[in-house]
């Protein structure tokens, strides 16, 4: 079995389109995610009341509405600043 990446614990939003994360094994950090703000589905966010709105779902991943959840691994490995690879070959 694979090395499981650490699960989300709790989030925060900040002012900015940033979140404040806290994970499992105690990482936490900041992730800016202003850059999809008024991409997409992620025109949302247009109205930064509707970024403030997200849940953290049973399934670990942050989500704001039918259309936009998000898997937190990605922003995990960005925190530590590892590829999924070199987060897998840690032992």
């Amino acid at each position: 079995m694979g090395k499981e990446i650490p699960y989300l614990k709790e989030a925060e939003t900040l002012e900015g389109y940033k979140m404040h994360l806290s994970f499992s094994d105690g990482t936490e950090g900041i992730i800016d995610m202003a850059n999809w703000k008024g991409k997409g589905v992620f025109k949302y966010w247009n109205d930064e009341k509707n970024f403030r709105l997200f849940e953290i779902t049973k399934n670990r991943k942050l989500q704001w509405s039918e259309d936009i959840d998000m898997d937190p691994d990605a922003f995990y490995l960005r925190l530590i600043n590892k590829s999924f690879e070199e987060y897998a070959r840690d032992k």
